[in-house]
């Protein structure tokens, strides 16, 4: 194949990699979650759950600034 293919993205994109020189295997979610195991059947259990057992922060509110008037006098 001489043409390159370009790396899938999106929401339902998962990826395994495999740790050079070992028998572990990392799972990459679409959210950035990663979770390492050697056994790959556990690794697609993981993946395939989401976002069960690695679900994203919860947005942090941002505080209130009170506004100052100026005033003329």
């Amino acid at each position: 194949m001489s043409e390159r293919v370009a790396m899938l993205r999106g929401e339902t994109v998962v990826r395994i990699h495999w740790k050079l020189g070992t028998d572990v295997l990392i799972g990459v979610c679409h959210c950035g979650a990663e979770h390492e195991s050697e056994d790959p059947v556990e690794l697609w259990d993981w993946l395939l759950a989401h976002p069960v057992g690695h679900e994203p922060p919860a947005p942090v509110e941002q505080p209130r600034v009170p506004v100052l008037a100026a005033v003329e006098g």
